[in-house]
């Protein structure tokens, strides 16, 4: 059994021969740090930073370090706004720090230095107006939008040693991106037709363009979504509006994917997402990745006992060990252990490998599960 084969075999609960050690990238300034200390290439480092996932650099990072393949493994269709925004700045203040515009209209503050997401304090999208002149144009679906000379390239199954996924967009996580959260939060208040609305739109992309993938014939080993729409106590929206604005356009999407034999459909999360993880799991959604070790010790264990072995997992590695000692990466790995065990679930470090990490204790990681 290939890697792929081996991959699908766990999340279906089925005999398997070899776990696989599963990477999800790192910062671009820890593939740096390693390159200065002469553990990668500085060629290896400046295409990762350049391609990210799963370019030849990730690739090669990833032999060096016994990582099998990158769970973010898709092929996607643009979703965001087309054209996007020019990136533009506002204001230029005397600590260096700059406002601006970014590419989805939202305005953040940057601070010279700082490498973290930037802070948000505004957006453009402040009315209806701005939504039906600025943004809505920008939601039309056109060919140029789907990855036409990815899916040229898209092997099929039976050729492929790891699983390919088909990315199905961003429900409201993006909406987030645009307005953010409290301007998400006031919305809902303020005018709740045009909150609406605008999930639709940008839902309804979603969906056309998954659609117009699918019917090209590609073949898919998997689903999946990106969110972050959690923080570190619970959800950024409220979760009974989530369940009815959002809810239906999962259960569209899920059962799309699932007219053409994709069975596994996993959601990237940030955040303590308990609260919503029975209306992903009511509308098709089944895979969980991350699982946040976090402040909060997120494990598919307690998920496990309350929701049954319908929900599987990619995750909850807690890649703080990472900066410590081999003897934390040890006990990290035994903590992991029975969790494998329960099936349908699969380790990854939880987000990108942070500065903090030692090359040689990523590289003991993976020599460990590569025994297990």
């Amino acid at each position: 059994m290939n890697l792929r084969e081996n991959t699908l075999a766990i999340l279906r609960y089925q005999p398997y021969e070899k776990l696989p050690v599963v990477s999800f990238g790192y910062w671009n300034e820890t593939v740096q740090k390693w390159a200065d200390e002469g553990h990668i290439t500085q060629a290896e480092a400046d295409d990762y930073i350049k391609n990210g996932d799963n370019g030849e650099g990730d690739r090669s990072i990833m032999r060096r370090l016994g990582f099998d393949f990158n769970w973010n493994s898709c092929i996607g269709a643009n979703v965001l706004l087309y054209p996007a925004f020019e990136k533009k700045v506002l204001e230029e203040k005397p600590d260096g720090s700059r406002i601006v515009r970014d590419s989805q209209g939202l305005i953040c503050v940057e601070k010279p230095g700082i490498v973290s997401i930037p802070s948000e304090i505004g957006t453009s999208l402040t009315d209806r107006e701005a939504w039906e002149t600025e943004y809505l144009p920008r939601f039309k679906m056109a060919a140029e939008r789907l990855p036409l000379k990815a899916l040229g390239n898209l092997p099929p199954p039976e050729k492929r040693d790891i699983p390919i996924g088909l990315h199905l967009g961003s429900l409201i996580g993006n909406m987030r991106n645009m307005l953010g959260v409290e301007q998400l939060s006031y919305l809902y208040a303020d005018d709740e037709d045009l909150y609406k609305e605008i999930i639709d739109t940008m839902c309804g992309l979603c969906y056309d363009c998954a659609e117009a993938i699918l019917k090209t014939g590609a073949k898919f080993d998997y689903a999946h979504f990106w969110e972050d729409i959690c923080f570190k106590n619970g959800p950024l929206v409220v979760p009974s509006v989530f369940e009815e604005l959002v809810g239906p356009w999962y259960k569209k999407l899920t059962d799309l994917v699932h007219g053409y034999g994709i069975d596994i459909v996993s959601l990237d999360c940030d955040g303590c997402i308990d609260t919503l993880l029975p209306i992903w799991l009511e509308n098709g959604v089944n895979t969980m990745f991350p699982i946040e070790v976090g402040t909060w010790n997120a494990s598919i264990a307690p998920w496990r006992e309350k929701h049954g072995k319908s929900l599987l997992g990619v995750g909850g590695m807690n890649k703080t060990v990472f900066s410590k000692d081999r003897a934390a990466v040890e006990a990290e790995v035994e903590r992991l252990k029975p969790l494998i065990a329960l099936g349908g679930y699969i380790p990854c470090p939880d987000h990108r490998i942070a500065p903090d990490a030692k090359f040689e204790l990523v590289q003991y990681y993976c020599e460990l599960m590569h025994k297990i």
